[in-house]
């Protein structure tokens, strides 16, 4: 019987079977590349907002506390959004007539909230509790950044499940005392992990239930 093929489709054959699998793993790079990029995870994206509403000016600057416009943080799960009369607590009286903080006026007038876009928003099947993870020691800073220094609020992590799991598991590596919660530029003056340990057993932090689908997905 005549060889229907010539020999060196053997060759191709192998060379589109190794290649196909190059071009797979490739192509799986790519997507993990894009997938922690700051296109898909907003990480270090500026945010636009009715209001440039700037964290370094208002904490650093004025040394505000977190707790002055994000009242319900330490009792509930959301942190909680200055109502406008906030604002105007200190714009009644200062930066009356600034051009940008027309918005604030224009919603204290018509008694009607600001827009603003959330920065840091997880998806609907995550539960995330503001009021335990204060109360733990997790401090603003370690899921939001230095706001202390942002100009204009963006994320500063991924807040992927692959991230809020590296706490779960390891939580005396960011763990803090209460009182240091608010505090911007926190560091330990002793070592971290020592000092984590004793504050995991200091707050009865149960590490093995942290990992359970439960803790997050309801």
């Amino acid at each position: 019987m005549a060889q229907i093929f010539h020999p060196s489709t053997n060759t191709i054959a192998k060379v589109s079977i190794f290649g196909g699998v190059f071009i797979l793993a490739g192509v799986a790079v790519l997507i993990m590349v894009f997938v922690h990029s700051s296109y898909a995870t907003g990480v270090g994206v500026f945010v636009e907002q009715p209001v440039p509403f700037s964290h370094e000016h208002h904490v650093s600057g004025l040394g505000i506390d977190c707790r002055y416009c994000h009242t319900s943080v330490e009792k509930s799960a959301f942190a909680g959004i200055p109502p406008t009369e906030t604002c105007m607590t200190c714009h009644s009286q200062i930066w009356t007539n600034a051009a940008m903080l027309e918005p604030v006026r224009a919603s204290f007038r018509t008694d009607r909230p600001i827009e603003w876009v959330r920065v840091h928003n997880l998806p609907d099947f995550v539960y995330f509790n503001h009021s335990i993870h204060v109360a733990k020691g997790v401090g603003c800073e370690t899921c939001h950044g230095r706001v202390d220094q942002m100009a204009l609020t963006y994320k500063a992590n991924t807040l992927y499940m692959e991230w809020c799991l590296d706490c779960h598991r390891h939580p005396e590596n960011y763990i803090r005392p209460v009182e240091e919660v608010y505090t911007m530029g926190y560091q330990p003056q002793e070592d971290q992990v020592a000092l984590g340990r004793e504050l995991v057993k200091a707050y009865s932090i149960q590490v093995k239930q942290l990992t359970n689908c439960s803790v997050c997905h309801y």
